[in-house]
């Protein structure tokens, strides 16, 4: 979606390849109460590390709040993983100021507001370790959030980081079965949007599937009746319904521009 293709890398850590890692993420470690007996996340780092994409990943669940902020889409490839469309240009952020202070009237999305922590998978194991990614520009050495207290125990900071964690990675694996039926179903189909922005100037938007509206309506009794049952409709129809967020984005672009012509 408009040559963003880092915004669908969604999935936990893995190998710790560097072309595997997840988006934002350049060194995620697990964290370990003797290595990082002093290690703290810094205070009010804010969000500069999203400076430069203009999607991100989101799950089921966020759906119904994220139609009203943002237009949702569906990767292009195999997985089709739901997104949030966050700008309308290459790496750009419309919900990012020059202070790195996220837009106040708009919910931030799940993804981002875990970073710096993720899940580690442990090789042919179930388990799962609360890792931290060590960029010098969330964390710190004898900073005031400490990770671990004075007798190598979690701090609160990290107890909720895991909690976090936890809740993300379950609403994580339920998108994945949706996004699976989704992919096989036959109703998603690329589409470009067209924006026109200052100047007379025309923004062609593309790289992303949506839901069709007509094949959706067409749906199998027996398919419609199961996706029913597991409660994705409602998901379904929040994506439909962010159909006219692509306005907003249009509004938020076109103010930048004027800011940037100033």
């Amino acid at each position: 979606m408009a040559k963003s293709e880092d915004a669908v890398k969604a999935s936990e850590t893995g190998n710790g390849q560097a072309a595997n890692l997840p988006l934002f993420y350049k060194e995620p470690l697990p964290l370990d109460s003797k290595k990082h007996a002093r290690l703290a996340l810094k205070k009010n780092f804010g969000f500069g590390f999203t400076k430069g994409i203009n999607a991100v990943p989101i799950n089921l669940i966020e759906m119904p709040q994220i139609c009203h902020f943002y237009p949702i889409a569906f990767s292009p490839d195999e997985n089709a993983t739901p997104v949030a469309i966050l700008g309308l240009r290459d790496n750009e952020n419309l919900f990012l100021d020059a202070q790195n202070t996220w837009d106040a009237m708009s919910y931030v999305p799940a993804y981002i507001r875990r970073y710096p922590f993720i899940f580690s998978e442990v090789p042919d194991s179930d388990q799962l370790t609360l890792c931290i990614d060590m960029n010098d520009s969330v964390v710190e050495d004898g900073g005031e959030q400490a990770f671990f207290d004075k007798d190598g125990g979690p701090t609160d900071l990290t107890q909720n980081a895991l909690e976090f964690c936890k809740s993300y990675h379950a609403a994580a694996q339920q998108t994945l079965d949706f996004s699976q039926a989704l992919a096989t179903s036959g109703l998603l189909v690329e589409r470009e949007a067209q924006i026109n922005v200052a100047g007379n100037k025309r923004i062609n938007f593309s790289g992303f599937k949506i839901i069709d509206e007509q094949k959706f309506a067409e749906l199998d009794d027996q398919t419609f009746l199961e996706w029913r049952q597991k409660g994705w409709l409602a998901f379904i129809y929040a994506h439909l319904f962010s159909g006219a967020q692509w306005q907003r984005l249009s509004f938020k672009l076109n103010e930048r521009l004027e800011k940037e012509a100033a």
